[in-house]
Formats: C-alpha cells, sequence, structure tokens
C-alpha cells in the first residue's frame, strides 16, 4: 500500500532535542523560563524590532487576548473576514460579542474593501459602530493592506491581523502581522513552524505585551497571596514548547522557500491546463509564505470539479481540501449578519488545497503530479 502524502505535516529543523534538553536541564517546565523569553526575541527580531511578542499556548488564545485588550464587551459587534477556519471568529463569541461577516474579493481572497465599508456605515446606522476588525491573512497570502486599513483609520476602528497562516509573508516590504493593533500567529502541528501547538501575539508596545502575560498567567496581582483583581486565563506558552519554537526559528527562511518552491511546482504543472488557476499574488507589492497552495477549477472550461479531484487525489493516498468553508453559511453562525456578494462562496465551491508541506520529497511530488495529469486526461 502506498505511504500517504499529507497536506501539511510537521518538519523538524534538527536541533529541538538539543533546545527540549536545555529546557529540561533548567528544571522550567512551564509557563516560564529562558527559552519563552528566546523564543519571543526571535519572533520580535524576525518581525521588527520595534514591537513586542508574548507567546501563548495557542492562536485562538491570542486572538481572544486581544479582543480583551481592545475592550470588546457582550453585545459589541466585530467584523471578520468570512473566509477562514472557525478559530478567527470563535473568540468573538467567547467575549459574548456579535460577529458580523464580511466577503472576500478575487485578488488575494481577503476582506474586500468595499464590503468592508459598507458593512461599517450600515452598522453605525444602525447604532452599533463595530468595536474591532479581524482581517485574515489567507492561506499566507496578505489582504490588502493599504485598502483596508485605509477603511478602518477612516472610521476610528482597530485591525486584528490574523497572521496565523502568514509567518513570513510580507506587504511593500513588511512582515505581515505588524500592521494592526494586535497580530496573531499560529505554530499549530500544521503551520510552516510549529512548538507543536501554540500561537503568539504581537503587540505594538511594552505595556500591551506585560498585560497580555499577566492575562494569559491567570491576571495574578502582584502580591504575597494569591490575589486577583480580575478574570484572567490560562493562555500561556509552556517554556518546552518554546524550546521547540527557538529551533523551528533556526530553520523558518528554509520553510518559507521550500512552501514557495512548491507553489512553482504546481504553477508549472498547471499552465497547460485549461480551467485551473493557481492561487498567486496579484501584484509585486505581495509576497506570500504560500503556507498552502491552492486552485481553483472552472468546470464551464474542463468538465472536471474540484470535489472529483479530491477524490481521485484520495485514492492515490494523496490528502487534499477544500478551501475554507465560509463563516456566514457555518450552522454555528446561522442568522449573524453578512455583507458582500458570493466571492467567498464561490471559492468554496471552486477551491481546492494541495499538499504543501516544507518536507515533501522529490518522489512525492512526482507522485502528485502524475496523479493529477491522469485526472485532467481522463
Amino acid at each position: 500500500m502506498k505511504t500517504k502524502i499529507w497536506l501539511s505535516t510537521p518538519h523538524m529543523g534538527g536541533n529541538e532535542l538539543h533546545f527540549i534538553q536545555r529546557a529540561m536541564e533548567t528544571n522550567w517546565l512551564t509557563a516560564q523560563g529562558n527559552c519563552l523569553d528566546y523564543f519571543e526575541l526571535d519572533l520580535k527580531l524576525f518581525l521588527n524590532p520595534d514591537l513586542f511578542v508574548a507567546a501563548t499556548n495557542t492562536a485562538t488564545a491570542a486572538l481572544h487576548l486581544a479582543l480583551i485588550q481592545l475592550g470588546v464587551k457582550p453585545g459589541d459587534e466585530v467584523l471578520c473576514q468570512t473566509m477562514t477556519f472557525s478559530a478567527s471568529a470563535n473568540p468573538i463569541t467567547y467575549c459574548g460579542a456579535i460577529p458580523v461577516f464580511i466577503d472576500s474579493e478575487n485578488d488575494t481572497w481577503n476582506l474586500c474593501p468595499k464590503a468592508l465599508e459598507e458593512a461599517i456605515q450600515d452598522r453605525i446606522t444602525k447604532g452599533k459602530k463595530p468595536k474591532a476588525i479581524i482581517a485574515v491573512h489567507l492561506y499566507g497570502m496578505p489582504y490588502k493592506v493599504s485598502e483596508v486599513n485605509a477603511v478602518a483609520d477612516k472610521y476610528g476602528i482597530p485591525i486584528i491581523e490574523d497572521a496565523a497562516e502568514g509567518l513570513g509573508s510580507t506587504y511593500k516590504g513588511q512582515k505581515c502581522g505588524t500592521f494592526g493593533a494586535f497580530g496573531v500567529l499560529s505554530f499549530n502541528g500544521n503551520k510552516i513552524i510549529t512548538t507543536s501547538g501554540g500561537g503568539a501575539l504581537v503587540c505594538n508596545t511594552k505595556s500591551d505585551k506585560d498585560q497580555t502575560v499577566f492575562l494569559s498567567t491567570q491576571a495574578r496581582d502582584v502580591a504575597p497571596h494569591y490575589q486577583h483583581s480580575q478574570i484572567g486565563y490560562n493562555y500561556r506558552m509552556s517554556n518546552i514548547a518554546a524550546s521547540i519554537g527557538r529551533a523551528q526559528m533556526e530553520v523558518l527562511e528554509d520553510r518559507i522557500h521550500q512552501r514557495r518552491a512548491n507553489n512553482f511546482f504546481y504553477r508549472q504543472l498547471f499552465k497547460d491546463i485549461a480551467g485551473v488557476s493557481v492561487f498567486v499574488e496579484p501584484s509585486d507589492d505581495f509576497f506570500s509564505n504560500h503556507w498552502l497552495s491552492c486552485i481553483t477549477i472552472d468546470s464551464s472550461v474542463c468538465s472536471k470539479t474540484t470535489e472529483q479531484l479530491r477524490l481521485h487525489l484520495l485514492e492515490d493516498q494523496i490528502e487534499s481540501r477544500p478551501l475554507w468553508k465560509p463563516m456566514h453559511l457555518q450552522p454555528v453562525f446561522a442568522g449573524t449578519p453578512y455583507y458582500g456578494g458570493t466571492v467567498a462562496e464561490d471559492l468554496f465551491k471552486t477551491g481546492l488545497c494541495l499538499p504543501s508541506g516544507s518536507n515533501l520529497q522529490e518522489g512525492e511530488l512526482h507522485r502528485i503530479a502524475d496523479a493529477i495529469r491522469r485526472f485532467f486526461k481522463s
């Protein structure tokens, strides 16, 4: 039986055990320690030395803490890109707030600036000025930062950048995760680097970082006893997880290069197959890490569908996955406000994520190519 080719698997760099051993030797295994401090420093230096980074146990936790620090309360409304993973929207409900979903635009598959402004204007007329905007760098592709941020600034609404998929991507040369009031990173097992599970909140000030650490460690007041003046959370990354992250940061640039090479592989593979488009940057302003390489299929041109291709690849033990199902179409968010057209919905119907791991071997790429060529020739 053929071995399974997965969509995106963890890829170790080689020094993980070394850093884990160093953490073990210090006996700091939980939410304090040198590995945690140095991992945050590594991220800070990679993103922007003038910013501050607080590591958390998940990206979802980081997003929740960003919403809390922006003052989101029960009954408030938060604008959120509809085409994303549910973890972008779930923390809104943790705050007792209401998500308002916004359609994508076709160039980056991210937040549509026009639909965003329409939503803001309409919510204001209804007496509900949104408290925040969650903008996602989908599959590593930067959103239209200049246009979206201009709308946000016009109405004085802070942006939380969901850069969970965008570590290493840039817009006009600036790293994703550094454009908003807060930025969110993910180190889940399938991401471009991993800490086995984890995330981080990128902050503009040291006081924001300090407050993030305070809230993520149960909001314990300064006192000789355990005293709490506000609700806290068990959201801090462990020193052991951070030790894995330190090793992963050593190979981050290589991982970005390898993911982008996968995207080039798919562009070459599909260049002569009518009806198939590979998701690429719309201009030189955008630099995607291509965390996942994706395609859309126009079935009116090639008489094939993405679901047929997904099942064909599965028969050959090759994993692929439909694009994110828009949040406004999810049963859990039925009835929530939505603004825009059908761009996200159409992408969900016609799009597919293909194997994109940085550890794909040449033989696996040949298998993928052979399976895809057979599918389109059949």
